[in-house]
C-alpha cells in the first residue's frame, strides 16, 4: 500500500467536504443534474476516447496507484553480482534455473542460457521496455481523459445552467436551480481533474519511469553476463543509477 497516495487523496477529500460542512453542510453542494452532466458525461465521453478494453483496463491501473509493486533496485544488484560471478565460473548454463526477482529477469536470464548473444538480448529485452511503456500510456491516457474532459463538462453544465437562468429570468423560482447547475458543474469538473484523477495520472507516470530505469538497469546487468565481466565490475556499473549513500554502501560492502 502507498501511504502516500491514500492520506493525500483522503486528505484533500476530507478538507473539501469539512470546508462544505462548516459552510452550511452538504446539502447545498449536491445536485443531481450536475452529476450527472459531470460524473455521467465524463464517463462515457472517456469511454469513447478509446477501446473498451483500454478504458476498463485503466482502472486496474489506478488501483496500482495505491498498491504498487516497486522493484527494488538494491535487490537486483545484488542478485545480478552472484548470478555474473555463476556464469563466470561454471559457464552460462550454470544459470539455469537460477531465481530471480521478477519475469523480466528471468526472461533475460534465459535468453543468456539459450545462446542468445548481447546483441540479440539487447534488442529483445529494449523491445520489451518500449512495449511496457506504450502499454502503461494508452491506459493512463484513458485516466488523463477524465483529468482533460472533467473540466470541460463542468464548462458544458456552466453554459446549460446559465442558458436555463436567462430563459426564466421572470420566474424567480427557477433562477436558484439554474445557478446551482451552472456553478456546481465547475466544482465538480475541477474536482475530477484535481483531486481525484490529475494526483492518480502523475503517479502512475513516476511508477512507470522507476520501472523503466530497473528494467534498463537488469539488462545492463545482463549483457555485462553476457561478456563476461566480473560480478565487482558489474555492480560497479549498476550502481551507478542509484543514489550516492546507497551507492557508497553497496561498495563497500
Amino acid at each position: 500500500m502507498d501511504i502516500a497516495t491514500l492520506i493525500g487523496m483522503i486528505g484533500a477529500i476530507g478538507m473539501i467536504i469539512g470546508a462544505m460542512i462548516v459552510a452550511g453542510g452538504l446539502g447545498p453542494f449536491i445536485d443531481i443534474p450536475s452529476l450527472l452532466i459531470v460524473f455521467g458525461g465524463t464517463f462515457f465521453a472517456a469511454m469513447s476516447t478509446g477501446p473498451m478494453a483500454t478504458f476498463l483496463g485503466s482502472f486496474g491501473a489506478m488501483a496500482k496507484a495505491f498498491m504498487p509493486k516497486a522493484p527494488k533496485k538494491e535487490a537486483l544488484v545484488e542478485r545480478m553480482v552472484e548470478l555474473s560471478d555463476l556464469a563466470r565460473k561454471d559457464g552460462m548454463m550454470a544459470l539455469e534455473g537460477q531465481e530471480v526477482p521478477d519475469k523480466f529477469f528471468e526472461k533475460g536470464l534465459q535468453m543468456l542460457v539459450d545462446g542468445a548473444d548481447e546483441a540479440r538480448l539487447v534488442k529483445q529485452l529494449t523491445q520489451e521496455i518500449r512495449s511496457m511503456k506504450d502499454r502503461h500510456a494508452e491506459r493512463q491516457g484513458a485516466i488523463r481523459a477524465w483529468v482533460d474532459i472533467g473540466p470541460a463538462m463542468g464548462m458544458i453544465g456552466t453554459l446549460i445552467g446559465l442558458v436555463q437562468m436567462l430563459g426564466n429570468m421572470e420566474d424567480p423560482k427557477a433562477i436558484g436551480p439554474a445557478m446551482a447547475v451552472a456553478l456546481l458543474t465547475t466544482l465538480y469538473g475541477a474536482f475530477i481533474a484535481n483531486v481525484l484523477f490529475g494526483p492518480i495520472v502523475t503517479k502512475l507516470e513516476g511508477y512507470t519511469a522507476a520501472e523503466v530505469v530497473y528494467r534498463e538497469m537488469a539488462l545492463e546487468g545482463l549483457r555485462n553476463i553476457a561478456r563476461g565481466e566480473s560480478g565487482r565490475s558489474v555492480q560497479e556499473k549498476m550502481v551507478a543509477t542509484l543514489p550516492p549513500k546507497i551507492q557508497q554502501k553497496m561498495l563497500a560492502a
